[in-house]
């Protein structure tokens, strides 16, 4: 099961890359997100429990300043970077108005190095920890434009305010379809913060990073800020159809959706002779879910025929989970002409299904991300080409390795009986 799995991801993966490397830059679907500068909000946790002081003997919030100076030093000129604050100004009991505690410390946009370290030199440990409306206000700090967008999150504690879940907040971000990504570091933190950052993470596709020291903290912050500058295959948002007859059609690209627990979406894409199409998909369980699951992605005709699948279960803990499948067209010559003079092409439904399930107390939505590759490659020369079934032509290598090792077991197996005759008679 785990070798099936690692083959399916790896599947996905290589789709992926071959829709980095084979879609030109004014393809409609997965552009590289390169036009407009990127966007990266800091944001920090100034609550009252900053004051602690376990990391390298000093305060959690002396090593936050240090970390965001030599962090600032280093912001790529190509980003635009902003700084907001929770929990920095209200140090009163009255729940209510600590909870929206939150407040942009430096505006989104080219850096003043200087300003923003004298901005953040003023920052004392006050009050609460308001995670989920910080994360709403950074949201609409970094909205407009198609660049590439990232929160990076550091707190050393959970939210106080609840029921504004900040993990349903991080799932209601990534269900607008505006991918934005949050990365989370939790300073010394206990299992429940783990746990609510790690899926604060995994809702929008981002990482979770443990810090412990100053250097830890400013170097993966670094690391972010980084990986915002760099060009990246940005998904097009869809919404697959409840059937193929209504699916929006689909071209090679990379292709972003959502699905609930055990929904089947549709899609097309045409695929016209001499063509093969190369599909995939992952979905992400960004909560908890039941033990035993699936994922199934299966071509058919528009008149219900299955052409080809492809799928992947598992059980456990897991991240995501992800099939493949190939269907080559072959030209015959006798194919009907299109009003473009060229050969007609033929509409494949792609169906995307999950047999995810949940307990009572998740919630259903919005649903699960679904991360679709279609690309449509030159189909291969013979309907019975062996490239066809998914090993291209490692079967012929296969064939050899097989017949060398048949020889090889003849050719030790007679020298081992000539030993054995040849010890006898000594």
């Amino acid at each position: 099961m785990i070798t099936r799995r690692w083959l399916a991801a790896g599947a996905g993966g290589l789709l992926a890359v071959l829709a980095v490397g084979l879609f030109p830059a004014n393809a409609a679907a997965g552009e590289p997100a390169a036009k407009e500068s990127p966007k990266v909000e800091l944001v920090l946790d100034v609550s009252g429990s900053m004051r602690a002081t376990d990391i390298d003997g000093k305060s959690r919030m002396a090593a936050a300043k240090q970390a965001f100076n030599e962090v600032l030093d280093a912001v790529p000129d190509e980003v635009q970077l902003g700084i907001r604050t929770l929990g920095a100004n209200y140090p009163g009991d009255d729940r209510q108005v600590g909870c929206k505690d939150t407040k942009q410390l430096y505006p989104v946009g080219r850096l003043d190095r200087t300003e923003a370290k004298t901005a953040v030199g003023t920052l004392a440990p006050t009050g609460w920890t308001p995670i989920g409306p910080a994360l709403l206000g950074a949201a609409d700090d970094l909205k407009g434009g198609d660049a590439t967008r990232r929160i990076v999150l550091i707190t050393d504690g959970e939210d106080t305010c609840a029921p504004l879940d900040p993990c349903e907040v991080a799932r209601d971000i990534a269900a607008q379809g505006i991918h934005l990504v949050i990365d989370t570091l939790g300073l010394v933190p206990d299992a429940k913060t783990r746990n609510q950052l790690l899926c604060i993470a995994e809702a929008t596709g981002g990482t979770y990073t443990s810090v412990q020291h100053t250097d830890e903290l400013s170097g993966r912050v670094k690391q972010l800020v980084d990986r915002a500058a760099t060009p990246v295959v940005k998904p097009v948002a869809t919404e697959g159809a409840k059937s193929c007859e209504g699916a929006p059609k689909l071209g090679a690209g990379l292709y972003s959706d959502r699905e609930t627990f055990g929904e089947h979406r549709w899609y097309r894409v045409d695929v016209r002779p001499g063509q093969e199409l190369r599909a995939s998909v992952s979905v992400s369980a960004d909560r908890a879910v039941n033990n035993d699951y699936g994922v199934l992605l299966r071509a058919s005709t528009t008149h219900g025929r299955e052409i080809v699948r492809g799928s992947e279960a598992g059980d456990g803990r897991t991240d995501a989970i992800s099939t493949g499948l190939r269907y080559p067209k072959p030209e015959t010559g006798d194919e009907e002409t299109g009003a473009d003079g060229k050969p007609a092409a033929e509409t494949v439904c792609l169906q995307v299904s999950n047999s995810f399930a949940a307990g009572p107390s998740v919630k259903t939505t919005p649903g699960l991300p679904v991360e679709l590759t279609v690309d449509l490659v030159d189909a291969p020369d013979d309907a019975s080409d062996v490239a066809s079934f998914g090993l291209g032509r490692g079967w012929w290598l296969l064939a050899v390795l097989v017949l060398a090792g048949f020889l090889a077991g003849l050719v030790w197996g007679w020298i081992s009986r000539w030993r054995v005759s040849v010890w006898r008679t000594n």
